[in-house]
């Protein structure tokens, strides 16, 4: 390089970065500017990777690639040499595997080295090769011509995939019925964040969210709608592709294309949505450069005009370049009504199953087109927790200042949903005095005050407290706009004491599944539930004194299983042969798969019993109580067997556990039942009735 050409260069070098800077400070603030200058410097990201990257230097081997006849998704990777990325690639394909079915579509892109040669030696792999160099645009509509799968999904060569990485987006489908395009968070070979979805500005400039900030900043870690998502992994209907007419040609070779596709699908009525549980390592500039005056890169400025011209009607709803990220981001994820809630921890569905049916109901109202927030009383963020609700579109703030946090926001949110008693008695007040016009909706989730009263029935207490409860909450229900109730029984306890409240029923959620194993190959009884819900405690120490005893004779050797949190005194108190006490567990298949009969032998409690519709969802007999199986349309004998006295308990469990034709009646019926009453259909329609219908989306205009 001449000392003219490379003033030139360093001239223009100082040119981009003094845009850059004067962008990052007017979006960003100068202390924000200063936090961006030190993570693009930072060389390791504290996170470790997912996994370990692939080598670039491995000798070649022949191997084989998933593919079958009728593949659900077409992978296509366009090359133009670059061999040793496009073989880390595809082994990081292979490694990973995948529940989707799919094939993998290379398009050798004129390769000036031996890609196609080495690469027709892979087995499974679908090869096009172009006689003429097409560039990413054109490589990419040709791999889509010759694809065979119902989903399309554009992947660089440039990358590594992680495990899940392509089932969670085609889920995205299927939970977000108007879903048009899905991206993957893409990182950094150093492990940190790349891009998660981006923003465009009223300009046709563009914006790539977290770029440098850790993988598990809650920003950034929750599936959601954004302007547009890389064409480094971007998933997309088929039949869309080429209704739209594929990536736009004007752009070609490159750059824009990507973000000329989102704003297709949105002018058709349908969503881009980035979804962080899908991961690609991608580095960035390994096969078109980082140098915006040379190579394919140069495109990038030329193509941004071209947009410009052609989506200018659609661009004037876009904000402006100066305003702040914080701020446009909020307006790319406030597109659809939004919903706040306040729950006391983060749901866990390996903890109870009112974690299990809220996080139910929270992907329902995504569906629905609910743009869902929520907000842990007790201020703790566990990311792995957090991710899994980000994964069904679930944002999670923790605040330091909640009601501070609250005043600000509250605004921004159609509605507000507080779950359970203890919450509401809390966050009602402010809520309804922030937000006048909000709609409050109190999901009780059991009655509070019916629970306590039964409890101390059976333990002889006085009633006082549950009257004084029972007080607070009927006053928190009528302050409410609608409440939610999981129990027929305790909807009409209510309806006889609020006439004028407006209520609706929302059960237990559960997804059938048919039994995996027969009669002959299960043994054992089990028991689900955590000992910090005290009907749990008590139920498992009157079925260990009162039961347990009965069985001994008649079942010898068999175990009950207590699946659940339990303190330190209650092992103690039940350590036994007959007993085996695992503590919670992250899946609970192994003992529906394995365990002959599930009892709950509850003495009190409210609401809809999780256990019971748990096991019944997987076609595994129940022995119950009546307050039990309250409200849950059970028939003693044909979906479950009901028993208050230890002698007639103990008579319905081996009964159960050794009368196989009964056995078989009994998981059928429960099957059957769970379809009937808490399947995710009856629970959608409530929450369409509680929310409203189904937001419209508006198109775009294209100029």
């Amino acid at each position: 390089m001449s000392n003219n050409h490379a003033a030139v260069w360093r001239w223009r070098r100082l040119q981009a970065l003094l845009r850059r800077l004067h962008g990052s400070l007017s979006q960003r603030g100068w202390r924000g500017t200063l936090r961006r200058i030190v993570q693009e410097f930072r060389p390791n990201s504290s996170r470790a990777l997912p996994i370990a990257l692939l080598p670039l230097d491995w000798a070649f081997e022949p191997f084989s690639l998933p593919t079958v006849a009728v593949p659900e998704v077409s992978v296509i990777i366009p090359v133009h040499g670059q061999l040793p990325y496009t073989l880390a690639c595809l082994r990081s394909i292979t490694a990973c595997g995948a529940d989707t079915a799919l094939e993998v579509i290379v398009v050798d892109d004129a390769s000036p080295d031996a890609s196609a040669a080495t690469l027709a030696r892979i087995d499974g792999l679908r090869l096009l090769t172009l006689p003429h160099n097409l560039g990413f645009v054109g490589a990419c509509n040709a791999g889509a011509g010759m694809a065979r799968g119902r989903y399309l999904l554009f992947l660089n060569n440039d990358t590594q995939v992680v495990p899940g990485w392509l089932d969670a987006l085609r889920a995205c489908f299927d939970d977000v019925p108007d879903c048009g395009i899905a991206g993957a968070r893409l990182l950094y070979p150093d492990g940190r964040l790349q891009e998660c979805g981006a923003l465009v500005f009223a300009d046709g400039s563009a914006w790539n969210c977290g770029r440098f900030e850790e993988p598990s900043d809650l920003r950034y870690l929750y599936r959601r709608e954004c302007d547009y998502v890389s064409g480094a992994a971007l998933m997309i209907p088929a039949a869309l592709f080429r209704e739209i007419g594929g990536f736009d040609a004007r752009y070609a070779p490159a750059y824009y294309e990507d973000t000329d596709l989102a704003f297709a699908v949105r002018a058709a009525g349908r969503r881009a949505l980035v979804q962080p549980a899908s991961t690609v390592i991608h580095r960035e500039g390994a096969t078109a450069g980082t140098d915006p005056e040379r190579g394919v890169k140069r495109h990038q400025a030329v193509n941004c005009e071209r947009f410009a011209v052609k989506w200018a009607a659609a661009l004037r709803a876009q904000p402006e370049p100066g305003v702040p990220v914080e701020r446009a981001l909020r307006r790319a994820d406030r597109r659809s009504p939004a919903l706040l809630v306040i729950e006391s921890t983060l749901p866990d569905a390996t903890r109870d199953s009112g974690s299990v049916r809220l996080i139910e109901m929270l992907r329902l109202a995504g569906s629905l087109g609910w743009s869902v927030t929520l907000l842990p009383d007790d201020g703790r963020a566990d990311v792995v927790l957090a991710a899994r609700l980000g994964a069904a579109g679930v944002a999670v703030v923790t605040p330091r200042a909640p009601r501070a946090w609250l005043r600000e926001h509250a605004r921004d949110y159609a509605a507000v949903l507080l779950s359970r008693y203890a919450v509401a008695s809390v966050w009602l007040p402010p809520v309804r005095a922030l937000a006048p016009g909000i709609r409050i909706i109190f999901d009780t989730v059991d009655l509070h005050h019916l629970r306590e009263a039964r409890a101390a029935a059976v333990s002889g207490a006085s009633g006082k407290r549950a009257a004084a409860s029972r007080r607070r909450e009927l006053d928190l229900i009528a302050a409410s706009d609608c409440t939610l109730l999981t129990s027929s029984v305790e909807l009409d306890l209510v309806r006889q004491a609020l006439p004028a409240a407006k209520l609706q029923l929302l059960a237990n959620i559960h997804h059938v599944r048919e039994p995996r194993h027969g009669f002959a190959e299960r043994r054992d009884l089990l028991f689900i539930g955590g000992f910090q819900h005290p009907p749990n405690a008590d139920a498992v120490r009157w079925f260990a004194e009162a039961v347990l005893p009965l069985l001994r004779e008649r079942l010898p050797g068999v175990l009950l299983h207590v699946i659940g949190t339990a303190d330190a005194h209650s092992r103690r108190a039940l350590a036994c042969n007959d007993i085996v006490m695992h503590g919670r567990v992250d899946d609970l298949d192994p003992w529906l798969d394995r365990c002959r009969v599930s009892v709950a032998p509850l003495r009190f409690g409210a609401g809809v019993k999780g256990k019971i519709n748990t096991a019944m969802s997987r076609g595994l007999p129940v022995v119950a109580t009546t307050v039990a199986a309250e409200a849950m349309g059970l028939s003693d004998g044909d979906d479950v067997l009901l028993a208050d006295a230890p002698d007639a308990f103990a008579d319905a469990v081996i009964r159960a556990y050794t009368d196989e034709t009964l056995w078989l009646r009994l998981s059928r019926g429960g099957l059957d039942n769970v379809r009937r009453h808490f399947s995710p259909q009856r629970a959608r329609d409530a929450l369409l009735h509680v929310l409203g219908g189904v937001p419209d989306r508006a198109g775009m205009t294209v100029s």
